[in-house]
C-alpha cells in the first residue's frame, strides 16, 4: 500500500514539473517570437533608409551632414545583434539608444526635406515617408507586444511554485522596453 502512495506522490511531482516546465517553455517561446517581431520591424526601417537617403540625395546634395548622420545611425543600429537569449537590461538599453539615434536622424532628415518643395512633392519621397511612419507605428506595436510577453514570462518565472522549476532549469526574467529619457515632458512647438 505504501508503495502505491509513493508512486502516486512521485507521479504528482513529475506531472507538476512537466506542466510548469512546458508552461515556461511556451511563454519563453512567445517572448522569443515577440522579440523576433521587434527585430523585423527595426530591420524593415533599416531597409527603407537607403532608399530614402538616395531619394533625398538627388534633391539635397549639399545636405551631406544630415544624410551621413542617418547612414551612420543606421549602421550603428544594425551592428547591434541582440537575440532573445542575450536580453539583459544593459544590452537592451544599448539597443534602444542605437535605435533612438536612427529615429532622431530620420526626424532631422524629414525636417531637411521641408526646404525642398520639389522633394516634398516627389512621389517616391512621399511613399518612403509614409512607409517610415507606418514602420515607426509597427515598431511601437511590436515593442508593446514584446513587453506584454515579457510580463507574462516574468510573472511565471517569479511566481511560486513555478519559480522553483524556473530556478532549476535556468529560466530568468527578461527586461522590458522602457520610454526614452525625456519623453515624459511634452515637446515645445514654436512657430
Amino acid at each position: 500500500m505504501k508503495k502505491w502512495i509513493w508512486i502516486g506522490v512521485i507521479a504528482v511531482v513529475a506531472i507538476f514539473f512537466y506542466v510548469k516546465y512546458n508552461g515556461l517553455v511556451s511563454k519563453e517561446e512567445g517572448l522569443n517570437n515577440a522579440w523576433a517581431n521587434v527585430e523585423t520591424q527595426y530591420q524593415r526601417r533599416a531597409d527603407l533608409i537607403p532608399n530614402l537617403v538616395s531619394t533625398v540625395k538627388g534633391y539635397a546634395a549639399h545636405e551631406s551632414q544630415t544624410l551621413e548622420a542617418v547612414t551612420d545611425a543606421r549602421t550603428r543600429a544594425t551592428s547591434i545583434n541582440l537575440t532573445a537569449e542575450d536580453l539583459t537590461p544593459e544590452r537592451l538599453m544599448e539597443f534602444q539608444r542605437a535605435q533612438e539615434q536612427v529615429r532622431s536622424a530620420l526626424s532631422r532628415l524629414i525636417a531637411v526635406s521641408e526646404n525642398y518643395p520639389d522633394l516634398k512633392a516627389n512621389q517616391n519621397f512621399l511613399e518612403l515617408q509614409t512607409q517610415l511612419e507606418g514602420t515607426e507605428n509597427r515598431i511601437a506595436v511590436a515593442r508593446r507586444d514584446f513587453n506584454e510577453k515579457a510580463q507574462l514570462f516574468n510573472t511565471a518565472v517569479r511566481s511560486f511554485p513555478a519559480n522553483i522549476v524556473a530556478g532549476l532549469f535556468g529560466f530568468t526574467t527578461k527586461p522590458y522596453f522602457v520610454a526614452d529619457e525625456g519623453t515624459d515632458k511634452a515637446p515645445q512647438v514654436n512657430f
